[in-house]
């Protein structure tokens, strides 16, 4: 699943994402509500873990913007040291889905999100998109090239999606890093040279498979189908 964390403490949301990737899913990690609600549209989540304090926007005035404001109905998990009765109560009739109180137990937490995941509408669970000879599936996270499945690494598979969702666009290092990374300070633009190195074997982005990915000099990377004659077919441009 693809899961977003809003926690400003960063222990516990560094702790609570290694949990969730080891278990197999994606996570994108938020430290304070407002830095979640100006997230890009292309942000497409399955489940999301509000912590309730958070600086600025508590995670009940972050649940109430989404299911009031933004009409979202994308399942909650609170994850926080509010262990009342009436903290509770509240959460869930503001529209929480399952509440957990810390400090959170791994498998616990783990077995609460596949209960969850079982819930989702199976046209979200099983939604395919095909390029061609590829087709992937975001929820589930595989790739497959000529129906073969495709081994990737977390980040091999999410910036193969983006760069398949970015068809004919020019895209910079720095909006992969940020996208793909999440402008992680210890990431240097060399890791998405490597990465685009592997994905073009991987994936056969070449002209004999009807693909042309480039590097631009000194900006970035652009994904392009060819046509018959070997031309890009500019579909995002």
């Amino acid at each position: 699943m693809n899961i977003a964390i809003v926690e400003d403490d960063l222990l516990q949301r560094t702790a609570l994402r290694n949990w969730l990737e080891e278990a197999g899913h994606h996570c994108h990690s938020y430290d304070s509500g407002i830095a979640f609600t100006q997230q890009t549209p292309d942000d497409d989540y399955q489940l999301l873990i509000f912590d309730w304090e958070l600086p600025g926007m508590d995670g009940i005035e972050l649940l109430e913007w989404l299911r009031t404001r933004q009409h979202d109905t994308t399942p909650v998990i609170f994850v926080t040291a509010h262990d009342e009765e009436k903290d509770i109560v509240l959460a869930l009739n503001k529209g929480a889905d399952d509440y957990l109180v810390k400090p959170a137990r791994r498998q616990e937490l783990l077995a609460r999100i596949e209960a969850m995941a079982r819930r989702l509408p199976s046209s979200i669970q099983a939604s395919d998109t095909s390029y061609g000879p590829l087709r992937f599936n975001k929820q589930r996270r595989e790739m497959f090239l000529h129906g073969e499945p495709v081994e990737l690494t977390q980040k091999e598979f999410d910036l193969g999606c983006y760069l398949l969702g970015n068809i004919g666009k020019l895209i910079s290092r720095e909006e992969l890093l940020e996208k793909i990374w999440g402008h992680s300070s210890t990431v240097q633009t060399r890791t998405i040279d490597t990465h685009i190195s592997r994905l073009r074997k991987k994936l056969c982005l070449n002209r004999e498979y009807g693909w042309h990915l480039a590097a631009v000099y000194q900006y970035g990377y652009r994904l392009d189908r060819l046509d018959e004659d070997g031309g890009a077919e500019r579909e995002n441009s």
